[in-house]
C-alpha cells in the first residue's frame, strides 16, 4: 500500500553534502555531551518567578518530552529554540535534553526533544505517544491525526507552521517557463510523489490525468536531474535551495508552487497531546501552550540559537541525514517570505485553529485517505472535526507583527 501524503517527507534521506557549520554551532556544541547521563545545567540569566507564567516546575513533568516526526530541521525551530545551553545528547536514542529556557529564563523543568523518522523506525507520532506516555507533546499533521483517530486519538493544542511548505517542483526550461503546477503539468508529464494523496488531490481538480500519477519517489535527486520533464514533490523550505546550491549536477533554480494554494490545507505538524491529556495535563498546558506559541515567533525573529542546536544535533546523530547551515537559514527566510507561519486568518491570533478550516480538512481529505487504504470509511464517517483540536489553552494576546 502506498504511503499517504503526510509521510512523504519523512521517507526522504537526502544525499547532498552538509556545509560548514556556523561559529555559533561550535559555541553551543561546546556545552553538549554524548553522555546521556551527564547533568544538564542551565546558563539562563534568570529563574522563573514562582507561580508566574514561565514557572513550569509545579504544574508540568520534571522533563517535558516532545516528539518530532522527523530529524532536526528549522521547520521544527520552536522546539529546539527552547533547549537551553548545557544540554546533553543521546546519540543512540537521537534525543536532546536540557533546561527549558524561554528568552533567557529557566522555567524550572527540562525539555527533551526526540527525533522521528529513522530514529523510531518511521513509526507515526500518535503511535509513539500511546506507546510511551512520557511523551507529552507530539508533532502530528492533521491528516495523520485523522488516520490515528479511531485507535490513538490526539488533540492539537497549537499550530506552529500555519500552512504546509509542501510543493511540486519542476524545471522551468523544460516546461516553457511555467509558473504554476497547472501550467507545468499541462503537457502530461509524470507527477512523481511518494504517496497518492497529493496527486489524487490534483486529479480531483482536473489539473492532472490519472496517467500522470507516479508514486515511486524515493527522496533522491537522481531522477529529477536526469529527467527534468517530471514534476516532483519537495518542500519550499529546502529543495529550491538544495537543488541550486548543493546538487552540483543541477545548480540552478527550480520552478515550484505551494500545494496549500491548491487545497492542500492541512495544518502541518501542529503540536498535539493524547486526548485524555487535554484534561489530565490541563494545568501544564495552560502555561506550556503560550510558551510554544511565542517560541515559534521568537525563533523566526532570532533563529541563531535554535539553528545552532539543530545543526549540532544533525552532526552528532550522524544518521546520514544532511542539513547545512545554508538550508537552515533558507528555511527561516522562506517561512517568513511565503507566509508559512502566520496569524490565524479568522481570529488574528498566532497558533489558534480555525474551526471552518478544520472541518474543511476533514471533509476534503478523508476521501483520499479512504482511497489510499489509510482509514476505513466507517472510521472516516465517525470523525468529528472539533475533536481533533482545542483552542482552550491559546493565549489570544500572542500575535505576529
Amino acid at each position: 500500500m502506498s504511503q499517504p501524503a503526510f509521510l512523504s517527507r519523512r521517507v526522504i534521506a537526502r544525499t547532498v553534502a552538509i556545509g560548514a557549520l556556523a561559529a555559533t554551532v561550535a559555541a553551543v556544541a561546546g556545552c553538549s555531551s554524548t553522555d546521556a547521563a551527564a547533568p544538564a545545567t542551565s546558563s539562563a540569566a534568570n529563574v522563573a518567578e514562582k507561580g508566574g507564567p514561565l514557572d513550569l516546575a509545579s504544574v508540568c513533568p520534571a522533563t517535558v518530552v516532545m516528539q518530532q516526526d522527523w530529524q532536526p530541521e528549522s521547520e521544527h525551530g520552536a522546539m529546539y529554540n527552547l533547549v537551553g545551553d548545557g544540554y546533553t545528547v543521546d546519540t543512540d536514542k537521537k534525543t536532546v535534553t536540557g533546561p527549558l529556557v524561554v528568552d533567557g529564563t529557566d522555567t524550572g523543568v527540562k525539555i527533551e526533544v526526540r527525533s522521528g523518522g529513522p530514529a523510531v523506525n518511521f513509526q507515526p507520532v500518535p503511535a509513539l505517544m500511546y506507546l510511551d506516555t512520557d511523551i507529552l507533546i507530539g508533532a502530528v499533521n492533521t491528516d495523520a491525526a485523522i488516520v490515528a483517530n479511531a485507535d490513538q486519538p490526539t488533540v492539537a493544542v497549537t499550530s506552529q507552521l500555519t500552512f504546509s511548505p509542501q510543493i511540486l517542483m519542476w524545471d522551468p526550461a523544460s516546461h516553457n517557463g511555467a509558473t504554476t503546477i497547472k501550467e507545468a503539468a499541462s503537457g502530461g508529464d509524470p507527477i512523481v510523489t511518494s504517496g497518492d494523496v497529493i496527486p489524487n488531490l490534483l486529479l480531483s481538480q482536473g489539473i492532472i490525468t490519472k496517467s500522470q500519477i507516479d508514486t515511486s519517489y524515493e527522496g533522491t535527486p537522481q531522477r529529477f536531474v536526469s529527467d527534468p520533464k517530471i514534476l516532483q514533490q519537495g518542500f519550499a523550505t529546502a529543495e529550491p535551495y538544495i537543488y541550486k546550491n548543493e546538487i552540483s549536477q543541477w545548480g540552478k533554480d527550480v520552478g515550484y508552487q505551494l500545494l496549500s494554494e491548491l487545497g492542500y490545507n492541512i495544518y502541518p505538524e501542529p503540536l498535539a497531546v493524547r486526548k485524555a491529556d487535554v484534561t489530565d495535563k490541563a494545568d501544564c498546558l495552560k502555561k506550556l501552550v503560550p510558551i510554544m506559541q511565542q517560541s515559534q515567533i521568537d525563533f523566526l525573529n532570532a533563529p541563531e540559537h535554535g539553528n545552532a542546536v539543530i545543526l549540532d544535533l544533525v552532526e552528532k546523530y550522524d544518521t546520514g541525514w544532511t542539513y547545512s547551515e545554508g538550508v537552515a537559514q533558507f528555511s527561516v527566510e522562506q517561512q517568513k517570505k511565503l507566509g508559512l507561519v502566520a496569524n490565524d486568518k479568522a481570529s488574528g491570533v498566532f497558533g489558534q485553529f480555525d474551526p471552518d478550516r478544520m472541518a474543511s480538512i476533514v471533509k476534503d481529505f478523508t476521501p483520499f485517505l479512504v482511497t489510499a487504504g489509510s482509514i476505513t470509511q466507517a472510521a472516516a464517517s465517525a470523525i468529528d472535526p472539533s475533536e481533533l483540536y482545542t483552542n482552550q489553552f491559546i493565549d489570544t494576546s500572542i500575535k505576529m507583527n
